[in-house]
C-alpha cells in the first residue's frame, strides 16, 4: 500500500500528518511519502521521522489582489504536474490542508487516486473547500467545518491527531507531572499555569503574562511557567518582574511539551488546531486567546468550539492584558471545582485515538480504490 500525503506550511499541519503517517507505517504496513515545499517546516520535520520527501514548487495564496494572487492559479496547476509523477501509480492521497494541499489534491484528481481530505480548524480551508468538490471522503477535526462542504460531500468526524508522546503522557499524567516539575523546575503545591503562543512565541501572550506575574507577585499558591519563543526571550528576561512569592519560570521553547501539559493546571494559549488537541487530549483547561489575523479567523472558531464544550474561557486578543487575565483567573479560582470539571470536558471533547481513526480511514480507502 503506497500513501502520498500532501501537506507543509506549518507545525499545526505537519505534526498531524505525522502521527497519520506513524499509524499507516506500523499499523497498515504502509510506505509513506510526503510532499511539501524545500522552505517549509516540512523538508526538516519529515525527514527527521525517517519518511521519504518531495519537494514541489508551491507558493501560498494570498487573499490579497496582487500578481502574485493572478498568478496563484498558473503555479498551482504547474505544481500539479510536479506532483503527478509522485502521485501515480499511488493506492491513496492524503491531503492535510494548506496551500501544498492544492497541487497535490489537483494531481489526485488528474491521477484519478483516491483522496481523503482532512480539516484540522473548525472553519474549513479554501485548499480543502476546493478539494472537497471531488474527495473521496473528508475527514473533520471539528463538526462545525461540515457547515462550509457541498452536500454531496462524504464527511466523517475523526479529530486532529496528536503525537503519540502526549496521548501517552495524558494516560500517565501522574507519574508524568512529577517528572515534569523536576525536569522544569517547578515546586510540588502550587497550582501551575502555564503561557505559552506556540513554537515561536507570542508578544502578545508574553506581555501580558509578565504584567500578570506583577499583579499576582505574593501568591505563594501559584507558579507561572512562561514559553516565550525563542526570538522574544532576550526581551522577556530583560522585563522579567521583581521577585516575590509568586513562582515564574521562563523559557525559550519547551522540546517534551507532553512535560509542561502534564505539570499544568491551566493553559493561556493561542487557539491554532494543534494546540486545542493537545490541550484537549491531556485535559487541560484553558483561556485560549485566538491569533486575530488568522485566515477567517479560524482560531477563534476553534476556541469557541472547545468553550462550547466547556473546557475553555475564551479572551479575544485586543482584550488581553495581565488585568484581564488576573480577573478571569480569579473567576475561574473561585470555585475549586470549576478547573476540574472543565479538564473533565476538556479530555471529553478530546480525540486521543484520531491518529488511528485517520490512518484506518485512509487504508480503507486505499484498499477500496475510493468506492
Amino acid at each position: 500500500m503506497r500513501i502520498v500525503i500532501g501537506t507543509g506550511g506549518t507545525a499545526g499541519h505537519i505534526f498531524p500528518a505525522l502521527a497519520t503517517a506513524i499509524r499507516l507505517r506500523d499499523g497498515y504496513g504502509a510506505d509513506v511519502v510526503f510532499a511539501g515545499t524545500g522552505s517549509g517546516q516540512e523538508a526538516d520535520l519529515v525527514p527527521a521521522a525517517g519518511f521519504p520527501f518531495e519537494s514541489i514548487d508551491a507558493v501560498p495564496f494570498n487573499r490579497k489582489l496582487s500578481i502574485h494572487t493572478v498568478l496563484a492559479p498558473v503555479t498551482a496547476l504547474r505544481a500539479a504536474r510536479e506532483a503527478r509523477r509522485l502521485i501515480r501509480g499511488a493506492d491513496a492521497v492524503l491531503g492535510m490542508g494548506g496551500y501544498v494541499s492544492v497541487p497535490v489534491s489537483l494531481a489526485a484528481r488528474r491521477e484519478r487516486v483516491p483522496l481523503v481530505v482532512h480539516e484540522q480548524n473548525a472553519t474549513m480551508g479554501l485548499a480543502n473547500r476546493l478539494a472537497a468538490r471531488w474527495a473521496t471522503v473528508v475527514a473533520l477535526s471539528f463538526r462545525e467545518a461540515g457547515r462550509h462542504l457541498p452536500r454531496r460531500a462524504r464527511v466523517t468526524v475523526v479529530g486532529n491527531p496528536v503525537r503519540e508522546a502526549i496521548v501517552e503522557a495524558a494516560g500517565r499524567r501522574q507519574e508524568i507531572s512529577a517528572e515534569a516539575r523536576r525536569e522544569l523546575g517547578l515546586e510540588e503545591g502550587r497550582l501551575t499555569i502555564l503561557v505559552s503562543g506556540g513554537s515561536q512565541g507570542a508578544v502578545r501572550l508574553n506581555n501580558a503574562a509578565l504584567e500578570l506575574s506583577r499583579l499576582l507577585h505574593d501568591r505563594d499558591d501559584l507558579q507561572v511557567l512562561l514559553v516565550s519563543g525563542p526570538k522574544n526571550h532576550g526581551s522577556v528576561l530583560e522585563r522579567l518582574p521583581s521577585p516575590g512569592r509568586l513562582l515564574l519560570k521562563v523559557v525559550p521553547f519547551i522540546e517534551r511539551i507532553e512535560l509542561a501539559y502534564a505539570a499544568s493546571d491551566l493553559a493561556i494559549a493561542r487557539a491554532g488546531a494543534t494546540t486545542v488537541a493537545e490541550l484537549s487530549v491531556s485535559g487541560v483547561p484553558s483561556i485560549l486567546i485566538p491569533y486575530p489575523y488568522a485566515t477567517a479567523n479560524h482560531q477563534e472558531a476553534n476556541a469557541r468550539a472547545l468553550e462550547r464544550a466547556g473546557g475553555a474561557a475564551v479572551l479575544l486578543d485586543e482584550q488581553t492584558s495581565g488585568q484581564a487575565l488576573a480577573r478571569l483567573l480569579g473567576t475561574l479560582l473561585e470555585w475549586p471545582d470549576r478547573l476540574p470539571s472543565m479538564a473533565r470536558a476538556a479530555r471529553e471533547h478530546g480525540r486521543p485515538d484520531a491518529a488511528e481513526s485517520l490512518a484506518s480511514l485512509v487504508a480503507s480507502v486505499a484498499s477500496s480504490g475510493g468506492r
